[in-house]
């Protein structure tokens, strides 16, 4: 039988990925990787993410040596038509619809099982089959994987007798703070590899063949499984033991505080999340970590990101559109652009400009303050979804799909969450820094220095008064409605805002 070659896509860069077992490619396959130009030039992606994604494939490229043929071509399927002709070659199952139905259309391809996922398709189907009477919760799936994958487990209960710490790891910043007392983050040293990237995306800029937004700075993640291992390591030793506490504050100087940023090397495959989340046991059994932090990356990883994986392949397409809100406001130049210059709003300029130079934050600026911006003006969600995805380095469309539509925007009217996550401005100054400088105050509503967070909280809330008055969980929010003696005041103020920045 003749060995068919395997074509690895631009996110399926580690090891597990050519390994013949566990229904992987034939044994010693010859491998396949085409870097399309189409994939850059269909949409202005950030200048940084598209360096780290040619910077990986390259890498492993060059790691893999003889036996890669790397094409360079205008579309994939013309590079697949130049390394393997009309020979069949085999390909793991690919991280997009668009990606999937592209492997379908040629006849060629024998599509393999997903990898690089704790969960199997099949064992989340049977799971969700057995759930299909109610809501497919976050939290009865997380801890099923946790069970089937005996993580942070003694016998059949959950270490330390609770499932999750979540009341011990959402503490405000250390008052008085500007930085975490912690090692700095792991930072790669750019090679000769990176310098030919720079220059090709520079060529052809002046080209014009593609344009990004954001800037292309020093290579802030890893684009080789040596240097993914090492962050890895890094953040187990240094920045875990602190991780919990601090998971979902802010400060305007120490943008990452102390987040593994493993979330783009696991979405380039070159991390698997067994090894994540078992490192973080590990050290928690040897007494390095507190059982809290341990576990609020274990759900991060384990619960989190699986769930959305698999949520983006159980919702139908149809998904892609939802917008429960009606929201369909476009997005301002100024955000589309990431000029966080023209923002006078200090909590915003400040995660746009960490956007802009780093293609990176954490959870909390995207949800919170990005995110929270949206809603509360009404942008359309499949727009703010694209942004998302352009815009930051570890953004593919599985991972900003259901985040995005479901979670932040909350535009599949509760399938994913059972509430729409936004706030006024008390709660970005109980978590952060970024108040105290800002020309606004966070509990003025009106006047001059009105908190455009503020007024725009409460302006969702009437706009939407009628449907999450119903939802138990926002239910007080919307009655809180009735108190304001200045709530005409407040709207008119949160509509002066328009399209320009606050």
């Amino acid at each position: 039988m003749t060995t068919r070659q395997h074509w690895l896509f631009g996110d399926q860069l580690g090891p597990h990925f050519a390994d013949h077992r566990h229904h992987g490619p034939d044994p010693q396959a010859p491998l396949i990787m085409i870097e399309a130009r189409s994939v850059l030039s269909r949409r202005r992606f950030h200048r940084a993410k598209a360096h780290l994604l040619l910077s990986a494939m390259r890498h492993r490229a060059a790691e893999l040596g003889d036996r890669v043929r790397y094409v360079r071509a205008r579309t994939y399927r013309e590079g697949l038509a130049e390394a393997a002709g009309r020979d069949r070659v085999t390909v793991c199952h690919p991280t997009s619809r668009r990606a999937l139905e592209l492997v379908g259309s040629l006849g060629q391809v024998d599509l393999l099982p997903a990898k690089g996922f704790l969960v199997t398709m099949e064992d989340f189907t049977t799971w969700a089959g057995e759930h299909a009477r109610g809501r497919l919760r976050m939290e009865d799936f997380y801890r099923w994987v946790r069970r089937e994958h005996e993580l942070l487990m003694e016998g059949d209960e959950p270490a330390g007798g609770r499932w999750n710490f979540d009341t011990q790891n959402r503490e405000p910043p250390p008052r008085g703070a500007r930085t975490l007392d912690t090692p700095g983050p792991w930072r790669p040293h750019e090679d000769e590899i990176d310098d030919r990237v720079r220059h090709d995306l520079d060529r052809w800029e002046r080209d014009g063949t593609v344009s990004f937004v954001g800037r292309d700075g020093p290579r802030q993640f890893p684009a080789t499984r040596r240097e993914a291992l090492a962050s890895l390591r890094h953040f187990v030793t240094h920045r875990l033991p602190c991780f919990g506490p601090y998971e979902d504050a802010m400060l305007a100087a120490d943008p990452v505080m102390c987040h593994s940023q493993l979330s783009a090397p696991l979405n380039l495959g070159l991390l698997h999340p067994a090894e994540c989340v078992d490192r973080a046991e590990r050290a928690w059994r040897d007494g390095a970590v507190p059982l809290a932090g341990a576990e609020g990356f274990v759900r991060q990883i384990a619960g989190w990101r699986e769930y959305v994986w698999h949520l983006y392949w159980h919702f139908r397409e149809d998904y892609r559109g939802r917008n429960a809100l009606r929201h369909t406001a476009p997005l301002p130049g100024w955000f589309l652009d990431l000029d966080a210059d023209a923002v006078t709003a200090h909590c915003l300029a400040t995660v746009l400009a960490q956007v802009r130079d780093t293609g990176w934050t954490h959870h909390i600026p995207r949800l919170m303050v990005l995110g929270s911006r949206a809603l509360q003006d009404g942008w359309d969600p499949a727009a703010v979804t694209d942004w998302f995805h352009r815009c930051f380095v570890d953004g593919y469309d599985w991972v900003m799909l259901p985040n995005v539509v479901g979670m932040s925007q909350y535009a599949d009217g509760g399938l994913m969450t059972t509430k729409p996550y936004t706030s006024g401005g008390a709660y970005i100054n109980r978590m952060s820094d970024l108040c105290g400088p800002c020309a606004y105050r966070p509990g003025d509503r009106t006047g001059e220095r009105a908190c455009p967070y503020t007024t725009g909280y409460w302006s969702f809330l009437h706009r939407h008064r009628e449907r999450l008055a119903g939802n138990h969980r926002m239910a007080q929010a919307v009655r809180g409605l009735d108190r304001l003696g200045d709530l005409p005041e407040v709207l008119a103020r949160a509509t002066e805002r328009g399209d320009t920045a606050p």
